[in-house]
């Protein structure tokens, strides 16, 4: 069956992979469509340290149910839309025993420590889908990305009586602004493009600013600064800023990892009290919340997305991406 395969950096083909033979308790799906991130693009340009290569990249997936294992229960039959979380989980490790399946040591995510979906049909245990079949193959395609935010809002420990403050609105960002909102959060969404500020708006955020203005988020908080900062940019400046601006024993949520390391006056963290928090993956619960607020269509789903393009044409599509990130939004891969 056709698969889009990442031979090496830089170097992506249309070629030939084996059919999966799924097992008793597997599902076997047909890709409909998937959606990239910047995992994929990073490895593509061979920015990622995870990846091996040759590898089929993707795991924001839209699929539909072909046949379901004996050992699958009755609900998971052939016909349904669903999406599905790409990580595993050992069961053994410190993460996995505290219910934290998400932070797994030893996690491999679709399309980086193990073969990818995009691909014509790929064989998954049923406890990893997620039945959705009032959306759209667009819709669940974001869902897996949005979750991400949604778990840094969840981390955040988030309630309606906070003030919230993201860092970078892309694809993630957004889904913490969503996130926020959902609890009840008063949103201030940070960015410097316009565009991502206005899909802000759309998403939940009560207030934007353009760039990261002290002075402005005091005002907006009344002088204290936000209860929560959810950092979604990755930069050391960002990392710093978080700390310094948000309240007195307020949450910071960090999503992904700073490019280089970064330097902290660490009086901050005691003398505010501070609540500092990674946030990783997400949880089935993440997920669920998610495809709740996607079936309600408030979120600004088409805008988000940039290109949608089939699977003979993602390595031109990938190639341009990578000469140009900041002008590319959301692509989309239609395999089916």
């Amino acid at each position: 069956m056709k698969a889009l395969i990442l031979e090496q950096p830089g170097h992506l083909t249309l070629g030939q992979t084996n059919q999966p033979q799924p097992a008793a308790s597997d599902v076997l799906l047909r890709i409909k469509m998937v959606g990239l991130c910047g995992t994929d693009l990073n490895s593509y340009r061979g920015k990622n340290p995870l990846v091996s290569y040759p590898r089929i990249p993707g795991h924001e997936i839209s699929a539909e149910i072909v046949e379901a294992g004996p050992a699958v229960p009755p609900q998971f039959t052939p016909g349904l839309a669903v999406t599905l979380s790409p990580y595993t989980a050992c069961g053994r490790c410190a993460s996995c025993r505290r219910q934290r399946p998400n932070a797994c040591q030893f996690n491999e995510t679709l399309g980086v420590q193990r073969d990818g979906a995009l691909t014509e049909l790929l064989a998954v245990p049923w406890q990893k889908l997620l039945l959705a079949p009032d959306l759209t193959p667009r819709e669940l395609c974001l869902v897996e990305p949005l979750t991400v935010g949604f778990h840094a809002a969840a981390r955040g420990r988030v309630t309606p009586a906070d003030t919230v403050a993201v860092l970078g609105c892309g694809a993630v960002g957004l889904g913490a602004v969503a996130g926020a909102a959902e609890r009840g959060a008063r949103v201030i969404a940070i960015d410097l493009d316009p565009a991502k500020l206005e899909l802000a708006r759309q998403a939940g955020a009560a207030h934007t600013l353009t760039g990261l203005d002290p002075a402005l988020l005091k005002d907006l908080t009344g002088g204290l600064g936000p209860d929560v900062i959810i950092e979604a940019i990755g930069l050391p400046q960002t990392f710093r800023a978080a700390v310094e601006e948000v309240a007195f024993t307020g949450r910071v949520v960090y999503i992904g990892y700073a490019k280089e390391p970064v330097a902290y006056e660490t009086r901050l963290f005691v003398q505010k009290e501070l609540d500092i928090l990674g946030s990783r993956n997400a949880l089935v619960e993440d997920f669920a919340a998610v495809i709740t607020m996607l079936s309600k269509r408030t979120f600004p789903l088409s805008a988000l997305i940039s290109r949608v393009v089939a699977l003979p044409d993602a390595p031109q599509a990938f190639a341009e991406w990578a000469a140009n990130p900041a002008a590319t939004g959301k692509i989309l891969v239609a395999v089916d």
